[in-house]
């Protein structure tokens, strides 16, 4: 005697089978990007072209600060992620990266007025009262920042297959000008901003014919 299979019962086994090759393609794409075998899309090669448009100048600032020190920082930044209720191999990120980055300590100039300076009569004599060096931003150096590890949950490595900035360092490069700015500000950096200052114009009121420069610092 001969059952016949109805098409409902033939139409879920077509379905069960398109899932379960959904699936295997979807590990075959995840397996292929975490061991770094180029996969389909890199097959035909890619070509980059810069359609950049020119840069537009949008504003010119007048610039009155002494640049007189340049701190150089190095950080490393651990950086983890948690997901409640689930294992890390699951779900969480953890990157180690490496920042490195400058500080500037400037005195600002454009702050001095006509009663911070003083001059005798003969000329010989100079006292200029200057404002306290201040810190610039932290400029992260791309060129020797890096990460050295990145460990990565399961549904985090498929969420990267589909995400238009996988892998993205935003947070560890936030982090690393964070702390490299913390580093600068427990720095002698400021004063030592302010000891060149006071050199460079000593040097330059010297040559003018002044026996005697006094530089102090002070609001």
């Amino acid at each position: 005697m001969t059952t016949k299979t109805s098409g409902s019962a033939r139409g879920s086994r077509v379905m069960a089978w398109v899932g379960a090759l959904l699936l295997v393609l979807l590990a075959l794409a995840a397996g292929i990007k975490l061991s770094g075998i180029p996969g389909p899309g890199d097959w035909f090669g890619a070509d980059t072209h810069d359609r950049s448009g020119p840069a537009l100048l949008k504003s010119v600032q007048d610039i009155s600060r002494h640049d007189a020190a340049t701190g150089n920082f190095q950080v490393v930044v651990d950086l983890e992620k948690d997901a409640r209720f689930l294992p890390d191999a699951v779900r969480g990120t953890r990157t180690l990266y490496v920042g490195a980055g400058t500080v500037d300590a400037y005195v600002d100039l454009g702050e001095v007025g006509e009663k911070d300076v003083t001059v005798n009569e003969d000329r010989t004599e100079a006292t200029l009262r200057l404002p306290h060096a201040e810190l610039g931003r932290p400029a992260l150096d791309p060129e020797r920042s890096y990460a050295v590890s990145k460990q990565r949950g399961v549904l985090d490595r498929l969420g990267d297959l589909f995400s238009d900035n996988p892998n993205s360092e935003q947070a560890v490069q936030k982090l690393a000008v964070k702390h490299i700015g913390d580093a600068a500000k427990e720095s002698e950096l400021t004063r030592t901003a302010e000891k060149n200052t006071t050199g460079m114009l000593e040097g330059l009121l010297h040559s003018l014919g002044f026996e005697k420069v006094t530089v102090t610092y002070g609001d």
